[in-house]
C-alpha cells in the first residue's frame, strides 16, 4: 500500500477484523484495504449478520454496503472482499468490485472410491 506507515498492522491478526468466528454461528474473513476492516470490526460483523439469520452471501454483501455508507468517496478506488462459511456449511462472498476470485475445496473424495 503507497504511503503506509513504518510498522503498520494490517487486519490480518486483528480479531474482529479481518477474521472472526464462532462455532455457533460460522467464520468470516476479509481481503482488501485492511484499514476499512479495522474500523468496522468487518469479520466479526458478517457473523453476526449471519447470527441474525441473513446468508454467508447476504452477510457479505451488507457489510460491505455498511463499509461503502461510511466512506462513500473512498470506496470508489478501494478493493473490500469477504468470505463466510456458516455452521451448516453454507459459503458465501461477495467484492465491492469486481475481479475478486476464490476457489473451494471440500474433504469429499473425487475419485468415487470408498476411503478406507
Amino acid at each position: 500500500m503507497a504511503w503506509k506507515l513504518h510498522g503498520r498492522v494490517g487486519d490480518s491478526p486483528i480479531i474482529g477484523a479481518g477474521l472472526y468466528a464462532d462455532n455457533e454461528v460460522g467464520a468470516a474473513t476479509a481481503s482488501g484495504v485492511g484499514e476499512e476492516m479495522i474500523r468496522n470490526a468487518a469479520s466479526f460483523l458478517v457473523v453476526e449478520l449471519m447470527r441474525q439469520g441473513r446468508s454467508p452471501t447476504e452477510a457479505c454483501r451488507e457489510a460491505i454496503e455498511r463499509v461503502v455508507h461510511k466512506r462513500p468517496a473512498a470506496s470508489k478506488t478501494l478493493q473490500v472482499c469477504f468470505l463466510a462459511i456458516d455452521k451448516q456449511g453454507e459459503v458465501g462472498a461477495y467484492a465491492l468490485h469486481p475481479g475478486f476470485v476464490y476457489a473451494m475445496h471440500d474433504a469429499t473424495p473425487d475419485t468415487g472410491l470408498t476411503p478406507v
